[in-house]
């Protein structure tokens, strides 16, 4: 309903656009796929006309036939295999993850579109499934690729001020994320802070002590890296402090970073 997105698939394939929103809702609740392929369609989509004597013309045009119940039935049967999925990773040790729902929806609109090519369904069919697999398989290489943990929403900065303060795991889902550990003194550090900072969507900014030695491996999907006035494209990055117990061979933090679509950086406070 925000981007005629879902409308737009219900008319060109006659899937109930009930169905297409569903679908969103639960590829983003689950995990936040939804968020970049929804606005990927409203980019790529073509717009619907605004002709009012083309809209006409099309309300006025006779079918060519009866829809094929294919399509229905395939989706029915997709939201069966999710609803399975869910169950077993709920109650069971199993966890399919984005790729094992995904995949196996993507099996099934297969088998759909096996089954329409060898009845000859009617009108729509082939169509219908074939642009609700192209939406299923960009979603799969989203998550596949794409690092999107789920986490809360809106810009976050967190300044612990003790090494115990520091948490183990920072998750961000959508909104930049902010980690000032430059009140962490490393000078009295008796061990490694070692913290994984996890975003979905957003910048990630990590702030470390001017005179600390560092190790950091950073990963992202979509986006740029900065780590120390040194941009790459994700790995591993070791930085030495400038202070007297510097360089000693053991890093006073180790971080790692991932991120999947904004870009890290990882500066000195």
């Amino acid at each position: 309903m925000i981007g005629g997105v879902s409308g737009g698939l219900a008319e060109y394939t006659g899937i109930d656009a009930l169905l297409w929103r569903v679908g969103f809702v639960a590829v983003t609740l689950a995990w936040g796929v939804g968020l970049i392929v929804y606005p990927l369609l409203w980019l790529l989509m073509p717009r619907a006309p605004i002709d009012p004597a083309a809209e006409t013309a099309r309300a006025q045009r006779e079918p060519a036939g009866p829809r094929s119940p294919v399509p229905g039935i395939t989706v029915a049967a997709v939201l069966i295999l999710v609803g399975i999925g869910a169950l077993l990773t709920r109650f069971t040790d199993l966890d399919l993850g984005a790729r094992g729902f995904l995949g196996g929806a993507l099996l099934v609109v297969g088998i759909g579109l096996v089954v329409a090519a060898v009845t000859g369904a009617g009108r729509g069919a082939k169509g219908a499934l074939i642009a609700l697999g192209v939406v299923l398989a960009v979603a799969a290489v989203i998550a596949t690729t794409v690092q999107v943990p789920r986490g809360p929403v809106g810009d976050r900065t967190y300044r612990p001020a003790t090494a115990d303060a520091v948490q183990a795991r920072y998750d961000g889902g959508m909104g930049d994320l902010t980690i000032d550990l430059t009140q962490v003194d490393p000078s009295t550090l008796g061990r490694t802070v070692t913290t994984d900072v996890n975003s979905g969507l957003g910048d990630v900014h990590v702030i470390v002590p001017r005179s600390a030695d560092v190790q950091l491996s950073v990963e992202t999907g979509l986006g740029s890296v900065d780590v120390f006035g040194d941009s790459s494209t994700g790995g591993f990055f070791a930085g030495t402090g400038s202070a007297a117990w510097a360089g000693d061979g053991q890093a006073e933090f180790r971080i790692t970073v991932m991120n999947g679509v904004g870009d890290v950086e990882v500066s000195r406070g």
